[in-house]
């Protein structure tokens, strides 16, 4: 036997390859070797920006002692939760179930059928041999106690696996689900809840689209003090610019330092979404340095957008982003005293070992000067050591950052935003798209075997909305409409009451012990949230009633979940207010600068889900926007049309005029 991790795809796979542990891929081949030698199975799944993960390595997989008993006594497959959230999500549900808590590095022990009997995070080498020890002996002496611990275990998780009954979101529930979220926050630190605390983009999203629709002052006051917050803190790279994945505190002080594309591409898009409703220059400048960091760090040669920048650097968490007064005296001089003021840098420190994460609490008094000494920090800290970057180019989060950064383009009027998420698109179609499908991840091109899930599906179909809307090319509608078909057959069935259920998992995938089912929406959009939000995008902009309808089944579906933990539902509860409202669709026909202002006034305006199709000229017969046939110039001009269902109001010329129709007026 031999470690088999060299060859593997992912980033974090390969941070394993030189273990003494005999590393196997996740895979049938695995099991049937398990079952061959008659050993149980260790699955640990991790990814390759977590900080624990890398500790337990360290202490445990990278140990000889360690080594020799799990090569000796069971077959150690390794997983990359990112490129198979399928699995994940599986094993996570019996972790959760044994142990009440959930989190990475995930380790469990399975029959050589996949039925875990053991589910455990992060142990200690001490603890890990231990465990690995007495599982020994059970396995050898008390086999049967085993199996019977596995089959209840499973029995009751499959038991537990059924489908929520749907439950619509009218307005009355959408309101609901405001003031609960109003009751968890934290209106002294901004966000919902306490430590540990995410950044909660997605029911932002929610509470603007909210605000727009009721002018509850309560739901925009919770999204300003939470981005204010969050922003100022040391959760947002003050030098750099984009988030870390959460604060460790509840007062937005100490990061876990990782940063994540998905995070970022959904801030990236709520803050763009803030700026257009109170367009303060803190918002304006988050939304622009969120993108500058995303083509500046994440942009992989392919053009589209690697998945991650580790926690920690030559094992050191936030090593590369820290700073002591020290060390900002060797770089500034004199300066360091009023820089060190600014940011909160003090000789006690916030952090570890007397250093300091970077905040920015209050604006600078000479933005010029502040400038000038962050160009001269961020230089200095790029020679530093720097995290390693996972290069993993994933298809669900490339959809959340193709749609930010069109969205972040129409806002802030940045072709370059639109052409970079062009890009991506193009490369994630042309790669990712493989015998009429998709598939989860590739790295320098190279595409994985993974198969895409519901959200990569989703968030795909919602990015090339997005794009359409920003750059009017068309292929992008039809390439969203060839995904939403192939969506639909794989992940819309019945139940065995003739129920329809939508899967996150395609109906043909591979069988785990238990088909998972996440449900809501966490650190990104869940499955059926994705696809939801996609299709009534895609409904809007080509008419077909269909798709429509099919949103709203997703919307019910999750409607269960969104009414019992709204923090957890973030995005369906922004779907269904764009669903209320219409969705607002808007027409533009014309190439001159008239047609360019009422464009603007279009990405400027907060109305739920607006979408917009424009066309410079006579509408192709064949173009899939339904939305723009049967709309022309009015006498020689350009001109707007507002339409709800497909049902428009009189056509204008001037923005004023368009800003009344988009407000109801």
């Amino acid at each position: 036997m031999a470690n088999e991790l060299a060859s593997a795809l992912s980033p974090y796979l390969r941070q394993h390859a030189d273990n003494p542990v005999d590393w196997r891929e996740w895979g049938p081949g695995a099991f049937t070797e398990a079952s061959e030698r008659d050993v149980p199975v260790l699955l640990s799944i991790g990814y390759a920006a977590c900080h624990w993960c890398h500790v337990m390595a360290h202490e445990s997989f990278e140990d000889a002692q360690v080594a020799d008993v799990l090569n000796a006594a069971f077959v150690s497959v390794k997983v990359d939760r990112e490129e198979r959230p399928d699995v994940d999500a599986a094993y996570m549900a019996a972790t959760t179930a044994l142990t009440g808590h959930g989190g990475w590095p995930m380790t469990c022990l399975l029959t050589p059928a996949g039925e875990p009997f053991f589910a455990g995070t992060y142990l200690p080498k001490a603890a890990f041999l231990e465990l690995l020890d007495q599982v020994s002996a059970l396995w050898r002496e008390r086999r049967g106690d085993v199996l019977a611990s596995s089959a209840h275990i499973t029995a009751q998780l499959r038991a537990y696996e059924r489908t929520r009954p749907p439950v619509a979101l009218g307005l009355a529930e959408l309101d609901v689900a405001a003031a609960e979220l109003a009751q968890g926050f934290d209106a002294v630190r901004g966000g919902f809840g306490g430590a540990p605390k995410f950044p909660p983009g997605m029911a932002l999203h929610f509470l603007l689209r909210q605000h727009t629709r009721t002018g509850d002052p309560a739901s925009l006051d919770m999204v300003a003090r939470t981005c204010d917050a969050m922003a100022r803190g040391g959760l947002y790279d003050q030098l750099g610019g984009g988030f870390a994945r959460y604060s460790t505190d509840a007062d937005w002080v100490v990061p876990h330092f990782e940063k994540m594309l998905y995070d970022n591409a959904i801030l990236l898009r709520t803050y763009a979404a803030w700026s257009r409703r109170d367009p303060t220059p803190l918002a304006r400048r988050v939304t622009v340095e969120t993108a500058q960091f995303l083509l500046r760090d994440l942009l992989t040669e392919q053009g589209a957008f690697a998945a991650a920048l580790d926690a920690d650097t030559d094992g050191v968490e936030g090593l590369t982003y820290v700073w002591t007064p020290e060390q900002l005296r060797e770089v500034l001089g004199d300066e360091a005293p009023a820089t060190a003021a600014l940011l909160g840098v003090t000789d006690a420190g916030t952090f570890e070992q007397g250093a300091s994460t970077l905040q920015l609490r209050d604006d600078p008094a000479d933005p010029g000067w502040w400038e000038g000494i962050r160009d001269r920090l961020l230089a200095s800290r790029a020679e530093r050591p720097q995290p390693a970057r996972d290069d993993k180019v994933v298809t669900s989060w490339n959809g959340l950052a193709i749609a930010a950064l069109a969205v972040a383009g129409r806002v802030l009027d940045d072709g370059r935003l639109v052409a970079a998420a062009a890009r991506a698109a193009a490369y994630v179609l042309q790669a990712h798209w493989v015998d009429g499908r998709l598939r989860r991840t590739s790295l320098g091109g190279r595409v994985s075997a993974a198969p895409g899930l519901a959200d990569d599906y989703g968030n795909l179909i919602e990015g090339l909305t997005q794009l359409y809307q920003a750059d009017s090319d068309s292929r992008w509608l039809a390439h969203a409409l060839e995904l939403a078909d192939v969506a639909t057959a794989l992940f819309r069935g019945t139940a065995n009451d003739d129920t329809v259920v939508w899967r996150e998992t395609p109906a043909d995938g591979e069988r785990l012990y238990l088909r998972p089912a996440t449900g809501g929406d966490n650190a990104e959009p869940g499955g059926l949230s994705a696809l939801a939000g996609g299709l009534l995008t895609l409904g809007a902009l080509t008419g077909r009633t269909v798709l429509r309808n099919h949103a709203n089944e997703l919307i019910v579906a999750n409607g269960a979940l969104a009414q019992a933990s709204p923090r957890f539902a973030g995005w369906t509860l922004a779907v269904a207010e764009a669903a209320l409202a219409g969705p607002v669709q808007v027409a533009v026909i014309g190439g001159d600068s008239e047609a360019q202002a009422l464009r603007a006034a279009v990405a400027r305006h907060p109305a739920p889900g607006a979408v917009l199709a424009w066309s410079p000229g006579a509408v192709p017969d064949d173009c899939p926007a339904a939305l723009l046939h049967g709309r022309g110039l009015i006498e020689g001009r350009s001109a707007a049309y507002v339409c709800r269902d497909f049902t428009c109001r009189l056509p204008v010329g001037e923005v004023t005029a368009l800003q009344e129709q988009l407000t109801g007026g």
